[in-house]
């Protein structure tokens, strides 16, 4: 789940690093974020304003709304170029979005699935660890993390739960990155000028061509070595 280092998911741990810049293709996240982000400017507004007055949760309750926290500075910790998830205002975009689809899809379901995973995770702690989610040490949370964060590893019982951890991490990939905050550490640097053009960077180029040989699993579905 957190900082640096690129690997494919079935290599990391929970707690083994992820670099931002290549969360993208790990979680398949860009096309949540060409979704929401028409749908993000009030939940970023009010996170990135919280000094001016605070946010009010719609759909969580007060222990659920730190548990959002806690989990979204899990997935999505600061690092040396930027805050985490929460100072971002991601728990903000999500619970803005929740209570969007909400209204736009006439009915609950897809809040009752996030509601449902944390309502899981706090069971789990508790019979485990005696202690909420978010009271939990970091050694603790990554054990339970651990079970629904890779779903290749995961057991047929937590399926249900995968699914829920997967919509909760796209969801805080697609409110950081589309923040103020997470556009600046992505860094994109729109149409500017270069005096050079030096070609792409070698260590870019090395991971292209080594998922041309060994093939990837893309956005479009799997892609065989040697015919991307």
């Amino acid at each position: 789940m957190a900082e640096s280092k690129k690997k494919t998911e079935q290599e990391q741990s929970a707690a083994g690093a992820i670099s931002r810049r290549n969360m993208f293709p790990i979680l398949g996240a860009a096309p949540a974020i060409a979704a929401i982000t028409a749908a993000s400017a009030p939940a970023q507004t009010a996170g990135q304003s919280r000094k001016d007055h605070a946010y009010k949760p719609k759909i969580f309750d007060e222990r659920q709304w730190r548990q959002v926290h806690v989990l979204c500075d899990l997935i999505i910790p600061a690092d040396e170029r930027s805050g985490n998830a929460t100072q971002a205002g991601v728990s903000e975009f999500i619970d803005d979005w929740l209570d969007f689809r909400n209204r736009e899809d006439g009915n609950q379901n897809f809040t009752a699935q996030i509601l449902g995973g944390l309502a899981w995770l706090n069971r789990e702690s508790w019979n485990l660890f005696h202690e909420d989610f978010a009271d939990a040490s970091p050694d603790q949370q990554k054990q339970l993390l651990d079970r629904i964060a890779w779903p290749a590893r995961a057991q047929r019982k937590d399926s249900q739960w995968v699914v829920f951890f997967n919509k909760f991490r796209d969801l805080t990939v697609s409110g950081f990155f589309s923040s103020k905050m997470g556009v600046a550490d992505l860094p994109y640097l729109g149409n500017r000028a270069v005096a050079e053009w030096k070609g792409c960077d070698p260590k870019i180029w090395a991971i292209i061509e080594e998922r041309m040989n060994k093939g990837y699993i893309g956005l479009g579905g799997k892609v065989e070595p040697g015919t991307a």
